[in-house]
């Protein structure tokens, strides 16, 4: 009841939050569904209960909050149909379509109280993100870029962006290291969040340190457990899957599970669902490059033996050949050097006889001059001062003189000299 206080009409607080509950129970006796995002779930284990937050969002502000109640029995049966639809728990950070009662507490204040969630609600709004990230990307053209990109032949160099802890991590590196081929190679791991609300920015910051440090790599692997469709609603981000797909690596997920695949998956270079299928895939990389070695190991000695062998072959027929040729061309040569002996002999002789006629001649005409010779036709020689007279100029008158004849000698004295008459 009111009462006067300085001729005013005053309430207690407790009368005027019993008005507001029967005002509030007046107005709002039926149930209704309402949307709104489950900022937090606060799940109080020793009751069972839960508090949640609830929130509405325009442009990133919050523009509307209130708390609400989710009785034990309640919660355990909406649990179970967000696990057995989005194989999932109900859980922080999602989007809620509820069937609602308004509660009024005097000493609480209001509340909503939770009756029932449509699991197929927040399974659309995924898929709602989803579809509106994958049209920003490819709007930007940059949907496929990172698909585009060549995987290395051998990609040995890993960047791993996990948790340490994470069982799909464990999974990897023992698949990798343990190879039965023996294939060796070197991972260094990012420590990332991989599942609430920090993975976006925590997974973008290790991108980011990957950059800074690229060319110590060849390709980027992020790895993680199995996770439902909410768990893995950071993956549909667009901030994300931007980054991804823009990276300059080629990127490699294997995020563990094998319902609808997230953008995140969509857009990077390749997606082997879990763990150790990346990591097969890259030990049947080198695989196949050793395969494909080997086969061409054996492809090359088969065709340097059939190579060996047809120029072996080809050898033998040309020395046939050449021998054939060679006997063929001694034998000609032989012949011709025979028919050229022949010729030089008979042209030796003839000329040989030739000469010797001609010495013959020139000995009988040397002969034939020499002065005894001469002398013995009748002919002398006279010498004036141990001088041959060749003219009469050379004498005077008593000079003495010395002619030779055939048979010896006469020495006389000049008597007359005689000019011959022209």
């Amino acid at each position: 009841m009111s009462e006067i206080i300085n001729n005013r009409k005053v309430f207690s607080l407790h009368e005027v939050m019993k008005s507001i509950r029967d005002t509030i129970t007046g107005r709002y006796k039926s149930s209704f569904w309402v949307k709104a995002e489950m900022n937090k779930l606060n799940f109080y284990t020793h009751s069972g209960h839960c508090y949640p937050d609830l929130v509405e969002k325009q442009d990133e502000k919050t523009v509307a909050q209130v708390r609400a109640v989710l009785w034990k029995d309640d919660y355990l049966r909406i649990n179970s149909l967000f696990l057995n639809t989005l194989n999932e728990p109900l859980k922080d950070g999602v989007k809620i379509l509820f069937l609602a009662g308004i509660l009024f507490d005097p000493a609480h204040g209001l509340a909503l109280h939770i009756k029932d969630i449509d699991p197929a609600y927040t399974l659309g709004d995924l898929e709602r993100e989803k579809q509106e990230t994958v049209r920003r990307l490819k709007d930007e053209g940059i949907y496929d870029r990172n698909k585009s990109l060549r995987i290395p032949l051998l990609p040995q160099r890993i960047a791993v962006i996990s948790v340490e802890t994470s069982k799909g991590y464990r999974d990897f590196l023992e698949k990798i290291e343990n190879n039965p081929d023996g294939y060796r190679f070197f991972h260094f791991l990012f420590p990332s969040l991989l599942q609430g609300e920090k993975v976006v920015q925590s997974i973008s910051a290790q991108l980011q340190r990957i950059r800074k440090v690229m060319h110590h790599f060849d390709v980027v692997a992020i790895v993680r457990g199995g996770g439902g469709d909410i768990g893995l609603s950071s993956y549909n981000n667009y901030l994300l899957a931007k980054e991804i797909a823009i990276f300059p690596l080629p990127v490699l997920t294997g995020i563990g599970h094998i319902t609808n695949e997230t953008v995140v998956e969509k857009v990077a270079c390749r997606n082997l669902i879990t763990p150790t299928g990346l990591a097969d895939f890259l030990i049947l990389q080198f695989r196949n490059f050793s395969v494909a070695l080997g086969n061409a190991e054996q492809k090359t000695v088969t065709l340097t033996n059939r190579i060996i062998s047809r120029e072996r072959f080809k050898f033998q027929t040309e020395t046939k050949l050449f021998r054939a040729a060679s006997e063929s061309a001694l034998f000609y040569i032989r012949s011709q050097l025979t028919l050229l002996h022949e010729k030089l002999s008979d042209k030796s002789r003839l000329l040989l006889k030739e000469q010797t006629v001609l010495l013959e001649n020139t000995q009988k005409y040397i002969h034939s001059i020499d002065p005894k010779e001469v002398m013995r036709r009748g002919y002398s020689m006279t010498f004036h001062n141990g001088k041959a007279v060749k003219t009469i100029s050379q004498l005077n008158a008593g000079d003495a003189l010395h002619t030779l004849v055939s048979d010896g000698e006469i020495i006389s004295t000049v008597q007359i000299i005689r000019k011959e008459k022209t």
